[in-house]
């Protein structure tokens, strides 16, 4: 017999009375890109103006390479920043407006006479270079794509992977993508036979038919390989000046 007052222990589960309540999951953030993390611990350090840069347009077979830089306003990072081959045309066309909008943008262009004189990787630098020197103001610190950083009058850091880690590279990677495929656009209306607006110079099935029906364009790196191969084939050794060979 239980004691007075109190209830009698069961091992039957006790069940609660009425509807549980429902326990509210807060939703998760909207999606907004890059952060600015690293542009401002280097502020913290005292290293401002913080630029980042990139470059589109070293594997085509055609065209310039096209490096930007950029210095974001960090009262006005743009959302949605990303490496621009994740995002969508019409999400690096609205970006790519609002970069310019908000930040210091300068863009360099390295032509083909320029890479196939240099090779691609010193053109590659030099308009890199090129596109730090061209911003109003000299940056103290430099993030750059890839692992191989260009000659910059400031401290400079080269992370591979940047354009999808670090806002300041990204926004150059828009601003890079959108006017290289741009000029690549306008070469396609100059030069309808090679189908430049579709392939963006890059080495596809359309773009090597197109290089053995009408060979090389004045547009085409002639350094490289498959340009190569198709110029020696319109024009026979013998008719050629032999310093000119490769």
């Amino acid at each position: 017999m239980a004691p007075r007052g109190k209830a009698p222990i069961s091992d039957t589960p006790v069940r609660p009375r009425g509807r549980p309540k429902k326990v509210l999951v807060p939703a998760a953030p909207a999606w907004v890109g890059l952060d600015f993390a690293r542009e401002r611990a280097l502020h913290a350090q005292g290293l401002a103006p913080v630029a980042g840069a990139d470059e589109v347009g070293r594997g085509p077979l055609a065209g310039p390479v096209v490096a930007a830089a950029v210095v974001l306003d960090p009262e006005r990072v743009p959302q949605g920043l990303d490496d621009s081959k994740k995002l969508t045309k019409a999400k690096r066309e609205a970006l790519y407006l609002e970069i310019c909008a908000t930040a210091e943008v300068a863009v360099s262009l390295a032509p083909p006479a320029r890479i196939d004189r240099d090779n691609i990787r010193q053109a590659t630098l030099w308009a890199l270079a090129n596109a730090v020197k061209g911003l109003p103001f000299r940056p103290a610190f430099l993030l750059v794509d890839g692992n191989d950083p260009p000659p910059a009058d400031c401290r400079v850091e080269a992370i591979v992977g940047g354009d999808g880690l670090v806002a300041s590279i990204a926004a150059a990677s828009i601003v890079a993508k959108v006017v290289r495929d741009r000029l690549m656009a306008g070469l396609g209306a100059a030069f309808p036979a090679y189908g430049f607006e579709r392939h963006m110079g890059y080495g596809t099935a359309e773009h090597g038919a197109a290089l053995r029906r009408h060979g090389p364009c004045l547009h085409h790196r002639r350094s490289f390989a498959p340009v190569r191969e198709q110029q020696l084939g319109l024009f026979p050794a013998e008719d050629r000046d032999l310093e000119e060979m490769p």
